[in-house]
Parts: C-alpha cells; structure tokens; sequence
C-alpha cells in the first residue's frame, strides 16, 4: 500500500476503528478527495493496520459497516461469480440480523434484473435461507422471515432473466410448502412465454431437475406438456419444432434418470383424456422410448384415441345429450387426431429417436380396427377413423424418412403371415396404399413382396386375393414382380385345395385386367411427385408389360374351365369385366369360350340343353358342376356390349389366336361368324324352353330311382333352368329398344311367357319365391362402405353372385307390368260382350306373375347392391342407377294400397277373392320392402334428394294434406324440403290408411320415416313426433305390431327429455290395464286406446327396451361425468369456464334421465309382468341400481379434495328412488316368488327352468340396492345431509323358502319379526329411519346372498377407514342375536354375510 502523506507522530495515540477501514478503503477504491487522516497514509501504519484486522477477524461480533460495504462493492457482471461465491463463504459470520440486511438489500435490486448475469447476487438466497432456518439456532421469526421473504419474491414482477435464475434456485428452496411451489410454478408458467428460444431447452432442463427432485412433479410435466402443445403459433415455427426436439431428448434423459417422472407423464393423460396436444403425443412417443415405458405410454395413447371415438360415435345419435356436449365430442376427437398427425409430421426436428415408437403405435391401431368399423365415420364429420388415421401415420413416416421404410415393410410383412385374417386386412390396405402412392420407392423393397407371395398358398383365400390386389400396381413397373407372381400362380393352379384355385383364378382375371386398365388409361408415365424416388431407377421403370396377359395366360385360362363350379363363375365374371374394360377384346374372348360352350350347345342337331352334363353326383349328393346359367350371362352380356358388324377396333389390335396370325379381313369374318353362333344359339333356347317341362327342358331319363333322389335331381337340374331364364329375360329385355315398335309386342309376350314358365317351375319343386331370393342374393345388412379398401381396387372374394338381371331389366318388368294393367283396367271398363272370360283370367293372371316376379327380384337387386364393392367393373353395368327403381316401386304401392281391388269388374268369387286379396298383400309387402331398402341405400348420400323428387313426381291416389305440403315448400334446404313434403304427402296418409286396415305392413313405413327423419332438423322431427304420438293416442287397434311401431315412431322423434315423458305416461297407463290387482285393471286404457290386454305385451316390450337403452346411455355419462369430476379434484383445468359448463350441463341431463328412468321402472313394479318381461325387467333393475350406486360414489370426495354438496337434482333423484321404485320393489319380488311356488306344483320342467333363471337376478339386484345405499350412507356421512331419510330400508334380506302350508302363528312369524328387527338397527346419525315391519314383507324374505353377488359385482375396494367407522356405528346400536337354524325351512346367512351395510 502506497501512502501520500507522512506519518504523523501522535497516530499511535488514536485507536484504529470500523469507520477507518472503510474510510481508506473508499479512499483507495474510488480515488476520491475524500480527506483522511494522516496517520492513516502514513506506511508506519501498515502493522497497526493488519494487527487491527486480524484482531478484528477473530472478533464473535460481526461489523455492520463492514458488512453493508464489502455488499455494495460486490459487482454484478459476468465475472463477478468468484468474488459473489467467496462472500457466500463468508456468511456464516454475520449474525442473523446481518443477514436479514443482506437478504433485504438483494431484494432490493429485483427490479433490476434483466438478464442471467444480472441475478448473480440471488445466488447468496439459499446460503442466507439455510443460515437462517438453522435449526440449532433458528426461531420461529426467521423461518416466518424467509416465508415473507419468498412472498416479496413470489409477488413482484419477473424478468426473464430473474425467471431463469429462480428456476435454477428452487431446488435449494425444499422447505417450500405446497401452495408456494405451486405459486412459484405458476410464476414460471406464465412468464416462459418471454423467454428467448434458444434458453428454452436449458429452462425445461432446469425444470425437470426441479421435478426429479419432488418439486411438484406433475405441475412441472402438465407446464411443460401445456406451454409447447398451446395453439398459438409462436415466433419461428421451424426454429421452435427444432427447439421442441432437443426438449424431447431432455425428457427422455429424466425419464432414464429418474422413472418417475415417466409415470406423471402417464398419469398426467390418463387422468384427464382432454389434456391432450401434439406435444403430448411426441412426449408419449418420447417416453415410449424407455423400456419400462413402452407398452404403457402407447396404451394411453391408443386408449385416448379410443375414448374420443367412442365418444363422438355415441354422442352424435344422443337425443338427451346437450348440444354443446356434442360439438366438444366432435372437436375432441378432431384434436387428438390432429395432434397425432402434427406430432408425427414434425419428427423430421431432430426428433429420429421416437421413429420406433410412432411405427410400433401406427401398426398397433391398425391391429385395433375391429372388422365392420374400416369407415365408419366416412369422413362427412371431418374424423377420419382409426384406420385411415394410422395408415395416415405410417405413410408419412414412409415418405419422410428413409430409415423407417424397410422396418415399416418388415413390419407388414410379418403381420400379415401371423395375424388372423380379420385383423391382417388392415395390414393389406396399408401396403397397398404404399404401393399405389410411393410405387417407385417400393420398387426397392421388390424382394419383401416376393417373400409375401411365396405364401400365397398357405393363405386364406381372401388374404391371398388382397395382397395380390395390393402388389398390382407395382407390377406394372416391374416385370421381374410380374413374372414372379404369375409363376406363383400356375403353382397355385395345381394345389388340391379348392380355396386356393379359387384365389388364384382370381389373380389371373385380376392381371389381366389391370394390363387392360392399364393400357387404357397410358398410365406408363409416372405421375410427377416429391416422393418419388430419383432417376436412377428409370431402367426398371421404363419396362412395359407382355403384349397380350391375355393370350399369355390362355392355358391357365383354359384349365379353369374344367375346375369347379365357384372357379368357373369367377372366370365368366371375369370375362365380361375384361370386355368392360377393353371392348376390343369381346370377339377373342367369344372364341376363346366358343370350345367350352360348344359342349352344351351342339349345332349339329336340334339345340337342346346339356343341363344333365351340368349336375354330377358326389358324397351321395348332387352339385353344379357346371353352372350354365352364368355362362350364358356371360356370353349375353359380351354380344350387347360388343354389337355385330361393329369395326371400331383399332387395326393394331390385332392378336395372336392360338398360335396363328389372321389378316384384318379373315378375323372380320371369323368374328361374325362366331357372333353368329352365340346370338343364334340364344334365340334357340329361348324358342326351346318357351312352353315346354321340366322335363322336355331338361331331358329326363325314365330310369327308376328312389323318390327322393329324384327329387334331388329334379331341384338342382330346375335351379340351372331358373338361372337361363333371367339370363335370357336380361338379354331380351336389354336388347328390346333395338326392335321396331312392330315386333316389340311380341317379344313382349314371350317375355310374360318366360316369367310365367319361372313361376311354373318354382312351383313344381316347392320353391317359395322367398326361399328363392334368400338362396340365388342372400340378404346382407352390411353397409356399402364398411369395406371400403384405401387407396386400391381390391379383389376381395365377392360374397355373393352378380344378379343375373340388371337395373335396366327391373326397370322394364315394371313398365309391361302396368302395361299389362292399363290394358286389363280398359277391357274390364269397356264391358265388351266379345271378351271372353278365359282370356281376362289369362291376362291377370300374367299381370299377377309379372307384379310378383318383378317385386321378388327388384328386393334381391337392392339388397345385394350392398355387397358388390364401388371399384367392380360390373355395379355399374348390372345395378346402373338404381334410383330409376323409385317411381315405379312407389306406383306399385298406390296400385295395391287397401282400397280399390287391383282388377275391378264383375263379382267374382269369394274363394277367387281371398286369393287375388293375399297375393296383393303379399306383393304390396315386397314392394314396400323395397322402397324401404332402396331409400336405406341412398339415405347418407346426395342422390336422395333426386330420388324424392322422382318420387313426388309420381301422381298419388288422393291429395291430402295440401296446407301442411305448402308450408314444407318454403324450406329453403332442398334435402329438408323433400323430405318433409313426401312425408306429408306420401308416408301420414299411406300410415293413416294401413292403421284402417290393421297391416302389418306398417313396420315397414315407420321404418322409411325413421330412415328419412334422420336427415331432418330436431324441430321437423318433433312436429312427425307428435303426429305420431297423438295416432298413439287415438288408435284403436289389437294388432301389436301396429302398436308398438306407432310407439316407437313417437319416441324416436321426440326430443329429449320428451321422449322419456311419453315413455312414463305410457307405463302408467299399462300400469292401469296389466296391475297386479286384477280387479282393479281395465280392458282399455282411457287415454291411450291403442293400450289394451291384446297389445300390452308389446308395447311393455318397447318400453323396456327404451330402459335398456337408457340404463346403457347412463353409462357412457356416469364414466363422461367422472372425467370432469377427476379434473376438477385434481385442479386440472385447460379451459375451466368451458369444463365446469359442460360438467354441469352434463350433470343435469344425467339426472333428469335417471329421474325418468325411476318413474318408467316404478310403474313396471307395480305390473303383473310374466315370464320374460318379468326377468327382463329384473335385469334391467341390476343395471339401474348398479348406475345409481357409481353416480352416488362418484359424489364422495377423494381424501384430499374439498367435498362439495350434492345438487338438488340429484337429492330429488335419491328421494324418487327410494319412494317410487326401492320401497315397492320388494312386494313386487315376493309376489313374484309366491306365483313361482304355485307355478312349480305344476311340475312344468319348462317352468321350473323359467324360475331358476329369474332366481338368478334376485342375489344380485338385493347386492346393488344395499350397495347404492352403502354409498349414500356414506355420502350422508361426509356432507352431513341425510340422503336415506325418505328410504325403507330392507326389513328381510334372506331367502325364505315358501311353504304351501300356512306358517305357524307363534315361533317363527315372532322370530323373523325379532331378527328383522335386530337387522334394522339403531343409527347415531339418523341415516336409515327404521319403519315398523310389513308383514307381507316378511312373508316374501330374500337371500341376498351377497358372497355370490359380490363375486359378479366390478365394486372397488373402499377405504379402510370409513369401513371401520361404519362397522362401530352399526355395531353400536343392538347386539347380533345368535341365528338358529331351522329343518328344512330357512336358509341362513353366515354372521359375517349378514351384516347391515
């Protein structure tokens, strides 16, 4: 130290102090004028100095100059770090109120704060806190000293600079309590959205030590899962995707480090499914990644995926259900598949560690897919489905990255040889959909097909049709795939298995038609794409495809024909598809079949039918071996598509037939020739079967056989012959608009003789037509698109045949029918003496068989449409536009609608009648049907509002309605507006009309207004619910379909909670006609006269099936409730204004649901149900009580949580359940077991087996009771209302075997009476009020048998805490009476099964 003074002499004099310290120190630091004295720059001072300092040092009494000094000269810039850590070392030597000083004056510059480097000084925080919470020397003022001071933190505004050094800090601060944690949490939350990009990785880092530490863990996740999945779009996208990737390797580092942080990020979706984004979905996969949490994190992503479908499915067709409700269904299930989506497109950012879990999630949705749900959703709504949303999945994973390709590949091909065939489908759809889109990649994965396809014979027939289907489009780029599956193939041709000569015949026509598709459309250019791969492999994508598949594969071709029958239908189809596509191959493939169909129709004789050549004998039985009848579809189907002397085919076109090479004019002449042959063959059979047998048809030996062999032979050899006949009406009909107007009544006439040779022929083997239908097109509810393949035709085994008659065909029946009326109408009113009765016999009896013919085979046309996919070649050929069926269906209904007979004129005879009158019903039957049907199809598409215009347009018998028609006129949307104007101008008067008759017929148009009211606005709906309700009401009738299709009408278009009101007005009024007081019931109801002894059956049918529905929509609520409830306990709120709304919104509709329910299932105690009903009915009561006892148990708090008071909906529920529908039922069960009793004496096995089964449900309805009312006990306990006040609580729970004989007055009535008693108990807190004993009650006792029930209830486990307080509280009131056992009377409970809950 330099001085610039000399020593005085007297400084020895003057003793050093603190002040002169910091004084010189001052001096020399500021190089100020400051003035010292001048003993102090004197160099003799040096020794006093530091003799001064040590002293001083070891002085226990800190200095507060010194203090306050050396903190205002601590720098605070970047290098000040080393000089902040030796004062912290330095701080155990400050007394506390020094410390407090320090603390004071860091605060103090919070507001000065900007950056990191300016919070150095908070460093000294957790030094100073620990110093201060000493808990040697600490005191109840320090520790509430650091409380306030972490307040003053807490409370002021923060910088991001300050934010990120807090972060950094709060693991020192462990002696935080809950709320400040969360406090400071929700600080950091709010504040990070301030932070610069690049610090947020070291942020969350900082974060997730924070949280491996204890530091609210789940807080920490949701934050971090929050604030990256948010749906603002902030600063620069691309950078910030980089920035959420790096994030993703810290959290999969934590998770390493510390698994429980694995299992919050677990908990935090599966607590609350909302609490779902994109970022959440890249953390799961993220997570996934570590091996603890593989199948767990993909689970809860799977399971989210689920839930928001299920859902949206069962919430979108919920009438009860608000209309809020629905939308957050809708936009839930959009977000989690929109966050899926952008999670897995965003993996390019650094993300290449999460690429095994996104594909082992994709592969493990497709295995998810139930068959049936492919396209349930069908995209109107804008969800996509599990199944085009992983498909979706892995598509982008295949186009982006390079290193998922051959494991997604992989990964395909070993699905599909392990997995059953409904779940391997998926797989297929996803290669093909690869194959379509990315054919030039895939053209490097070549060697994985082939592998595929060295199993096409082990495979199922349709798995080995699908693939092949999927690996087409790839064929055409290379030939060396092509040539492989057709070597595949012709292995496959020579396999004993008929499944598997059946797929390959399919392959073979699939080729062949995907070279004609292919040529057709010059599709050998590749369409220009991003992801196509590079020039490189042009070579192998330049090769075409052989000259002719055709030809090539003509032998294959050929050794079909002598296979199987299914093969050879196959072939035909085939055929006909090929000349759809390429209408210049028709005359090759004539020739082609011309050897074959040659065989059966000879031209060197008279023609006569090789039927007898169609039929052999195996295993006893006959079979087709032949089946003609589509050949000849076949062939007529090529000569109307290929029409003679036609030469539009291109003169190149020329091929090769069998070995030789014709000139364009020999081939002209070879093909007349052989369109000659087909066409002339075809008028021969036509001309041949036309009034003849079945045996001048078919040429039956007179060899003797048994009788029911001949039978046998005679219905296989009429099922061929029924065949030709469609195929030769189709081909007649079709080809009608050819001929001139001359000849067109003729052939008109051998049509109606065709049909009347069908029906002979049917009745000559004892074929009904339904039984025909249901044989040739089996009916299939299936709908149109749950098939539909993604991205490639598939050649999916077609489950039924191509109808053998056409739209076009239908259609023209219909015209020569009403024909045939329109001419038979003029000479009955003409009343010409000339007409002769035989010949108007005759002519209705044609018009009858062709309105029949036509009505059996226009439901078969319609029904099978559903089952031929939209990609074969043939729907639009064989079914068209069906929608021309519409008007003449409609006609037909007015024609035969009761009223005027169809044939008006003389009497005739009653006999005759009767006949005409069942065959008019029965054909307004079909024709309904198929109006039903036909507008089933077009109901979910845009062709039905042509087809209700088309309808309209047919002049109906009367005009009713006209004000109601006037004002469904002014709707403006033109679906709507038709819809509303057929229903009343077509369907109210028609229903008006069938209710006069008593039809059965009715069913069917109820079911056309639900079909049709489903397109409609719920206020257009309630209007057709209360015509339909009041029709309820004024219609006297005993038909029960009647009734119950009227009540279903009215409730399915009545809104909610509408619906349920009609449903308890009309159980009371059954109540009042089937009562269990027989003398008090009536014949008819007074308000609902459709309601009588003759239709109570079934309308008590309907009704419960709506509580059966209603019970299952509880369900979904109660579990939908449970999730809003959870995430309020748990303070887990993203959008807390919506969530509480939708709880409370879906809270009330919950309950006033159940409220009606209560009333529907109170007045069916009081019925004397029998049989079924009355089992019906005790199952429905399980499951009712069973949803009461999970809604109470959801009312009880978790430990932990605040318990709110029950609603005042849900007390009145409680209330109506204990008064209404507990109370009653017990009588109800035990003049239920008394009729059983008798009904046993009887000693019916039919009867006893009736009552074991209803015995069954007694245990466990008496389990659920007492188990809802454990639950209300309980929820008494914790709000402090009692909820049981209005209840009766069960006076006899165990099964009492009734005596026939009358009981003795004395011992046992006076035992029960004391044990029910003892049973009752007391109860401190007033919960179960004990009544007085009934003793009808205690005639009828019941087992519980709670051992049993327990074991087939789902309870859970309660606490054992509240178990033992119960056990004290019931135990306190009277002590347990020791049962003793009686011979052969009753059947005790244990002591511990007995006790009261």
């Amino acid at each position: 130290m330099t001085v610039a003074a000399e020593e005085p002499s007297h400084h020895a004099q003057k003793p050093l102090t603190d002040n002169d310290i910091i004084r010189l120190s001052q001096y020399h630091h500021c190089q100020t004028s400051l003035s010292l004295p001048p003993y102090l720059l004197s160099p003799t001072s040096h020794d006093p100095l530091l003799s001064y300092l040590k002293s001083r040092s070891s002085s226990p009494s800190p200095s507060k100059p010194v203090s306050e000094y050396i903190f205002c000269q601590i720098p605070s810039d970047s290098d000040s770090l080393k000089t902040i850590q030796l004062f912290g070392a330095l701080l155990r030597y400050l007394h506390v109120k020094e410390i407090k000083s320090v603390v004071d004056s860091i605060l103090s510059g919070v507001c000065r704060v900007i950056t990191v480097d300016d919070a150095q000084l908070f460093d000294l925080l957790p030094v100073c806190f620990d110093l201060l919470r000493n808990p040697i020397e600490s005191k109840a003022s320090e520790i509430d000293y650091v409380n306030s001071v972490i307040d003053r933190v807490l409370s002021c505004e923060w910088e991001k600079g300050f934010l990120t050094k807090m972060v950094s800090l709060a693991k020192e601060f462990s002696f935080l309590d809950k709320g400040r944690k969360s406090e400071l949490l929700e600080k950091v939350f709010s504040g990070v959205k301030c932070i610069d990009l690049q610090d947020l990785p070291s942020l969350v880092y900082q974060l997730l030590v924070l949280a491996s530490k204890g530091f609210c863990k789940r807080e920490v996740i949701g934050g971090v899962v929050c604030f990256f999945g948010s749906k603002e779009e902030r600063r620069v996208a691309s950078v910030l995707r980089q920035i959420e990737g790096t994030v993703l390797l810290h959290v999969n580092f934590a998770v390493k480090q510390d698994p429980s942080l694995g299992q919050e990020v677990v908990a935090l979706v599966k607590s609350d499914l909302r609490a779902f984004n994109h970022f959440t979905v890249a953390v799961l996969f993220s997570v996934a990644r570590v091996r603890k949490f593989g199948e767990n994190s993909l689970g809860i992503l799977r399971t989210a995926l689920i839930s928001a479908y299920n859902d949206y499915r069962l919430s979108k067709d919920c009438k009860w259900l608000p209309d809020e409700l629905k939308e957050e269904s809708l936009l839930h299930a959009k977000l989690v598949e929109n966050s899926l989506l952008r999670a897995v497109s965003e993996c390019k950012y650094g993300r290449e560690h999460v690429f095994p879990s996104v594909i082992q999630f994709g592969f493990m949705l497709l295995e998810s897919v139930e068959e049936g749900r492919s396209n349930e959703f069908g995209g109107s709504s804008g969800v996509v489905g599990i199944e085009k949303l992983s498909i979706q999945i892995l598509g982008t994973l295949f186009e982006v990255h390079d290193m998922t390709r051959n494991e997604i590949i992989e990964q395909c091909k070993f699905r599909i040889l392990s997995l059953k065939c409904a779940k391997s489908k998926p797989i297929l759809r996803l290669l093909g959909y690869l194959v379509q889109r990315y054919s030039i990649i895939m053209l490097e994965y070549v060697h994985h097909l082939k592998e595929l396809l060295d199993y096409f014979t082990f495979m199922e027939g349709n798995i080995s049709c699908c693939l092949v289907s999927a690996v087409i489009p790839l064929i055409k780029f290379s030939r060396d795939l092509q040539d492989y599956t057709i070597l595949v193939i012709r292995k496959a041709m020579f396999r004993r298995e008929d499944t598997v000569r059946v797929s390959a015949t399919k392959v073979i026509i699939e080729l062949t038609l995907a070279e004609k598709q292919a040529k057709k459309d010059s599709s050998f250019t590749l369409q220009d794409s991003s992801s196509q791969a590079s020039s490189s492999q042009h070579n192998e994508v330049s090769c075409t495809m052989r000259g002719n598949l055709f030809t090539e594969l003509n032998g294959l071709l050929q050794r079909c024909l002598y296979q199987q029958a299914k093969v050879k239908e196959v072939v035909y189809d085939g055929l006909v598809k090929l000349v759809l596509i390429d209408p210049s191959s028709g005359a090759h493939v004539l020739d082609f079949l011309m050897p074959h169909f040659l065989r059966f129709f000879r031209q060197d004789i008279d023609i006569q039918l090789g039927i007898t050549s169609c039929i052999k004998v195996e295993g006893g039985k006959f079979i087709v071996e032949e089946p003609l009848d589509r050949l000849l579809f076949c062939i007529s189907w090529i000569l109307l598509l290929q029409p003679h002397n036609s030469s539009d085919r291109p003169s190149d076109t020329a091929w090769p037939c069998f070995g030789f090479s014709l000139t364009q004019e020999n081939e002209q002449a070879r093909r007349n020739a052989s369109h000659e042959v087909y066409s002339s063959t075809l008028v021969k059979v036509r001309n041949f079967i036309l009034g003849k047998k079945l045996g001048d048809i078919v040429g039956l030996s007179q060899d003797t056989v048994s009788a029911s062999v001949e039978e046998d032979k005679r219905k296989s050899y009429c099922l061929i012959t029924l065949g030709i006949v469609q195929v030769l009406l189709n081909y007649i009909i079709t080809d009608l608009e050819k001929h001139p107007e001359g000849k067109k009544g003729e052939i008109e006439k051998d049509i109606v003789d065709l049909v009347d040779l069908y029906e002979s022929l049917e009745k000559k083997v004892g074929k009904s037509k339904q039984g025909n239908i249901g044989k040739r097109v089996r009916f299939s509810s299936r709908n149109k698109s749950d098939d539909t393949d993604v991205g490639f035709a598939s050649i999916n085994e077609e489950r039924e045949q191509v109808p053998l008659l056409a739209t076009s065909s239908i259609y023209q029946l219909f015209l020569i029918a009403f024909k045939l009326y329109s001419s038979k109408s003029a000479c009955d009113l003409s009343g010409l003496q000339d007409h002769s009765q035989s010949s108007s016999a005759k002519t209705e009896k044609s018009m009858s068989g062709v309105f029949s013919f036509t009505l059996h085979v226009c439901v078969g046309h319609i029904r099978s449409s559903l089952c031929m996919k939209e990609e074969n070649p043939l729907k639009p050929l064989v079914y068209g536009d069906m929608i021309v069926l519409g008007p003449p269906l409609l006609k037909v209904v007015y024609l035969l609608k009761p009223g005027p007979p169809l044939v008006t004129g003389q009497a005739n005879k009653e006999n005759k009648g009767r006949k005409d009158a069942e065959g008019r019903k029965q054909c307004l039957h079909l024709a309904l049907l198929s109006l039903k049907e036909l507008l089933s199809i077009y109901s979910s598409g845009s062709g039905l509002t042509g087809l209700l215009e088309d309808l309209l347009a047919v002049p109906a018998s009367e005009d009713a309605t006209l004000e109601e028609c006037s004002e469904a006129s002014k709707i403006e949307d033109p679906l709507a507006k038709n819809i509303e104007i057929f229903m009343e101008k077509v369907m109210k008067p028609m229903i008006t009309d069938l209710i006069a008759q008593n039809s059965n017929d009715i069913e069917i148009l109820c079911d056309i207004v639900l079909v049709l009211g489903n397109n409609l606005p719920d206020k257009f709906k309630q209007r057709h619910g209360s015509w339909a309700h009041q029709i309820f009401r004024s219609c006297e009738t005993s038909n029960t379909t009647v009734a119950k299709s009227i009540l279903k009408l009215a409730i399915s278009f009545t809104t909610s909670p509408g619906d349920l009101c009609i449903a308890v007005e009309v159980a009371k009024e059954l109540q009042n006609v089937i009562g269990l007081d027989k003398s008090d019931t009536s014949q008819v109801s007074e308000s609902y006269m459709i309601i009588n002894q003759s239709t109570s059956a079934s309308i008590t049918s309907c009704i419960l099936q709506l509580v059966d529905s209603a019970i299952g929509d509880m369900d979904w609520g109660t579990k939908k409730l449970k999730n809003f409830y959870v995430a309020s306990q748990m303070n887990i709120h993203l959008n807390h204004d919506d969530e509480s709304t939708f709880g409370l919104s879906l809270e009330e509709a919950l309950y006033a649901m159940a409220e009606s329910t209560v009333r529907i299932l109170s007045s069916f105690v009081l019925m004397n149900l029998k049989d079924s009903q009355a089992a019906q009915f005790l199952r429905l009561a399980v499951k009712f009580y069973k949803q009461l006892a999970q809604i109470v148990k959801q009312r009880i708090a978790p430990k932990g949580c605040k318990q709110t008071l029950p609603s005042l909906k849900f007390q009145k529920l409680v209330e109506l359940t204990c008064k209404s529908l507990t109370v009653p039922l017990y009588p109800f069960l035990a003049e239920m077991q008394k009729e059983q009793q008798e009904s046993v004496s009887s000693n019916s096995k039919g009867i006893i087996n009736k009552i074991k089964q209803e015995n069954k449900c007694i245990p466990d309805l008496i389990f659920q009771i007492e188990d809802y009312e454990r639950y209300l006990i309980q929820l008494s306990k914790v709000t402090k209302l009692n909820l049981l006040r209005h209840a009766k609580r069960s006076t006899a729970r165990d099964f009492k075997i009734i005596e026939d004989a009358e009981a003795p007055a004395g011992g046992e009535d006076g035992e029960t009476q004391a044990e029910a008693d003892n049973n009752i108990g007391g109860n401190e807190d007033g919960l179960g009020e004990a009544s007085e004993d009934d003793p009808e009650l205690a005639s009828g006792d019941l087992d519980s048998d709670k051992a049993i029930a327990a074991e087939e209830s789902d309870e859970e486990e309660k606490e054992e805490g509240e178990e033992e307080e119960e056990e004290e509280e019931e135990g306190s009131g009277f002590s347990r009476p020791k049962k003793i056992a009686k011979k052969n009377l009753v059947v005790e409970d244990s002591d511990e099964d007995s006790v009261t809950f």
